[in-house]
């Protein structure tokens, strides 16, 4: 007697044929998804990117710093030009901290749960080679427990403040986001 590994009957077929054609609209639905490109002119080689400085109320004294050299870190590994010192750079980016603010996020029993602390700046990208200057806003938000006090809560958060913060410049300065 011969045996016959896999029955060849219509159903198992077209049951085939079915997942052929299901898995083939699934994978083609679900491509990957990307970020719009970094939208950097060609002619621009060098970017500088000044100090950001700290000019909101209250103080943050690691703020500033860790910010400009996190910018400087992702624009030059993101954008494959020339980060440079040289007041000669093809772009020129400068900003400041303008606010640093907590308020009340969420109220449970009529005491404050969750406190709410608001970084936002001021980000200029001047383009040397056209001559002109272009100003952005860019705040963000980071909820915590109202049971911590802002340094606990700094000292909780500001790795996600600067990550956050610094994609959220650069999106706006090369990504128009």
């Amino acid at each position: 007697m011969f045996y016959k590994p896999y029955s060849h009957t219509p159903f198992r077929n077209i049951f085939i044929l079915l997942f052929f054609i299901a898995t083939a609209i699934v994978f083609s639905a679900c491509g990957p998804y990307t970020f719009k490109d970094v939208s950097i002119p060609p002619e621009v080689k060098t970017i500088k990117i000044n100090f950001i400085e700290n000019r909101a109320p209250y103080k943050n004294p690691q703020l500033a710093a860790r910010l400009t050299d996190q910018l400087q870190q992702k624009v030059a590994n993101l954008t494959r030009r020339t980060v440079t010192q040289s007041d000669n750079a093809d772009y020129i980016i400068s900003g400041y901290i303008s606010s640093y603010n907590v308020s009340t996020a969420a109220i449970s029993g009529q005491q404050a749960a969750a406190n709410r602390l608001t970084v936002g700046l001021t980000m200029t990208l001047f383009n040397t080679l056209e001559n002109k200057s272009t100003d952005y806003q860019v705040s963000r938000d980071f909820d915590f427990s109202a049971g911590l006090t802002l340094s606990q809560a700094e000292a909780q958060l500001l790795d996600d403040i600067i990550k956050n913060v610094t994609d959220e410049i650069f999106n706006r300065l090369f990504s128009n986001w």
